[in-house]
């Protein structure tokens, strides 16, 4: 199933003297990490006070900016425990739980918006973390973790991204509040389609790998 994750070897590509840099500066897959989920609760608890007492500004284009930055990180982070020999047990739980806290944090910002459904929101953040759930389930019975798409870490910040793009440039085109509501929800919905089916697919596709 097509992905954005599939990107990721050309975007390394890209990455990759800039990383050797940051090994020969000392800097660890653990620190990257770290310093990438800090950063995504703070940017997430900052966007959503500030929206619950401002309107919409171009401020919001932070978040965007920072979800093309964290998969600079994400990458970066993997890159150095893997070509620099950085793999550890602790990093494995880092990079998991890590990525789980810096999604959820950016995620839940949007509640500050009335215009968005907050039960549904919530919902895709459920169904986003028991999507990473089923990746790192394969490897309990014997396979590799799963990325599979549609609806992957790279793609939900696409999506999400595209929210945030689209509430700051909509007032510019129309004062229908009940339309960017539409819109957005719209948007939600169809993430939370294709969580669904990469919920699907990585369990799918792991069964078929054992058998």
């Amino acid at each position: 199933m097509p992905s954005i994750y599939q990107l990721k070897p050309a975007f390394q590509n890209l990455l990759r003297p800039f990383v050797q840099r940051l090994f020969k500066l000392g800097i660890t897959a653990n620190q990257v990490t770290i310093l990438a989920m800090l950063i995504s609760i703070c940017l997430g608890y900052f966007l959503y006070q500030h929206y619950l007492t401002h309107s919409i500004s171009w401020l919001l284009l932070l978040f965007p900016l920072w979800m093309l930055i964290r998969m600079a990180f994400n990458a970066i982070d993997g890159m150095l425990a893997r070509e620099f020999k950085q793999q550890s047990n602790l990093g494995a739980f880092y990079n998991e739980l890590c990525d789980i806290i810096s999604d959820t944090a950016l995620y839940l910002c949007f509640m500050a918006f009335g215009f968005i459904n907050a039960k549904l929101l919530l919902l895709i953040v459920f169904l986003a973390l028991l999507s990473e759930y089923t990746g790192v389930m394969a490897p309990l019975i014997g396979q590799e973790r799963r990325y599979d798409g549609p609806m992957g870490k790279s793609d939900r910040a696409f999506w999400f991204g595209l929210i945030a793009v689209i509430i700051v440039i909509f007032p510019l085109i129309s004062t229908n509040l009940q339309l960017l509501s539409w819109m957005c929800n719209g948007i939600l919905i169809l993430i939370g389609l294709l969580l669904a089916l990469t919920i699907y697919n990585r369990i799918k596709n792991s069964l078929k790998t054992v058998s």
